[in-house]
């Protein structure tokens, strides 16, 4: 099935001509969840375009261990690095439902760029963002211990503050997924996890977790870092 470049976002504002003109070198495909995308050292430069369900991006250790990086859903993309530089993968990328995804070789993708000023600085502004994000996690793996790396990442999922204060994480995350975002095991999470739900910190509601008091968790973090 085919479909339409238009239809992207990131495309959004390109005249509907200069999009026709390499609709045709991109690939509509559906991934089952589960299948891979990507994998680490692929040498491939494709850009992938997610229309809708999930996927997520996953970095190993050298000890073989995977640190989850990101998970992209529709209106996203991802393997824009290996198109622009050219290298390797650096990560892994598999569908976590079933994903409508658009597929464009790396080559089309930078004639887009160069024949639009405004989508290369929309381009850039991307990037910019997600080094502020890497910088902002580098920080947390370097100067947080497990409990706090724990805390900036419940509150980084969490959705705006109701008209209580408390947040909301729909769905509810699992824990062996929360270990492997901030690059912890299992069970000191889970330990931190119980205290948090015993002082009522955190609660569970039906389809969700509830952060009941974030200030908690705020200042918890803010004493940290500036430690």
């Amino acid at each position: 099935m085919s479909g339409s470049l238009a239809s992207i976002d990131f495309f959004r504002g390109l005249p509907a001509e200069a999009l026709r003109r390499h609709e045709s070198r991109a690939v509509w495909l559906t991934a089952e969840a589960g299948r891979l995308i990507v994998d680490f050292d692929d040498t491939s430069d494709d850009v992938f375009f997610v229309l809708s369900g999930s996927v997520r991006i996953t970095v190993r250790t050298q000890g073989g261990r995977e640190l989850i990086l990101q998970d992209v859903s529709a209106g996203g993309f991802f393997g824009e690095m290996a198109a622009i530089d050219g290298a390797s993968r650096s990560a892994s990328v598999a569908a976590l439902y079933r994903s409508r995804i658009c597929r464009m070789p790396g080559g089309v993708f930078m004639a887009i760029l160069a024949e639009s000023p405004a989508l290369s600085r929309r381009m850039m502004q991307l990037l910019t963002a997600r080094i502020r994000e890497a910088n902002a996690r580098m920080l947390e793996l370097t100067s947080l211990d497990i409990r706090h790396r724990l805390y900036a990442e419940l509150l980084r999922a969490a959705g705006a503050p109701a008209a209580d204060g408390s947040r909301t994480i729909s769905p509810p995350p699992v824990q062996q997924i929360l270990a492997q975002r901030i690059g912890a095991r299992r069970e000191p999470v889970s330990r931190e996890f119980a205290r948090l739900l015993r002082e009522e910190v955190l609660a569970r509601s039906r389809g969700a977790l509830v952060i009941r008091r974030p200030s908690v968790l705020e200042a918890a973090l803010a004493t940290q870092l500036a430690s």
